[in-house]
């Protein structure tokens, strides 16, 4: 069992990957905080925002892969395809669902005030713009390279 949790303490694609994805979480909440003048849990464990760790953590993936196996690599081709349908679902299909959400709330609000109805809001911070995901996949590119370097 001991030699399981040395292989991944030494899986530098595993902790190259969620050290990124940890370090634009954490962006996002130090945004947060600026913004709004105070904390919310939340912000570490929710979806949305800027930078995109989605994005972050799978072009982190994708170059890792590619440092480590050659970008030549069905490893890499793998964690590429992976990034890029991450990505485009968490600006499309994520992102039109929060939007909904947003549409859906307000005439939740509107038929509440009216005394029609009691409901739970929908969460409607569940994906990203364009802008944070292409800030999440420089983010996690830059930090790939810099940490697989400093790895060595």
């Amino acid at each position: 069992m001991r030699n399981c949790f040395q292989e991944i303490a030494a899986n530098k694609t595993l902790i190259i990957t969620l050290s990124v994805w940890a370090i634009a979480q954490c962006i996002k909440v130090i945004r947060g905080v600026i913004r709004e003048r105070r904390f919310n849990f939340r912000w570490f464990i929710g979806t949305g925002g800027m930078p995109s760790s989605h994005a972050a953590g799978a072009t982190a993936l994708a170059t890792t892969c590619g440092l480590q196996f050659g970008f030549h690599s069905i490893e890499f081709t793998l964690a590429a395809v992976f990034a890029m349908v991450t990505m485009f679902d968490a600006q499309g299909v994520r992102r039109s669902a929060g939007q909904q959400a947003e549409i859906l709330n307000k005439i939740m609000d509107d038929i509440y005030w009216k005394g029609k109805i009691e409901s739970q809001r929908l969460l409607e911070l569940i994906g990203h713009t364009p802008i944070q995901v292409f800030i999440g996949a420089v983010l996690g590119l830059v930090l790939a390279v810099t940490f697989y370097k400093i790895w060595k």
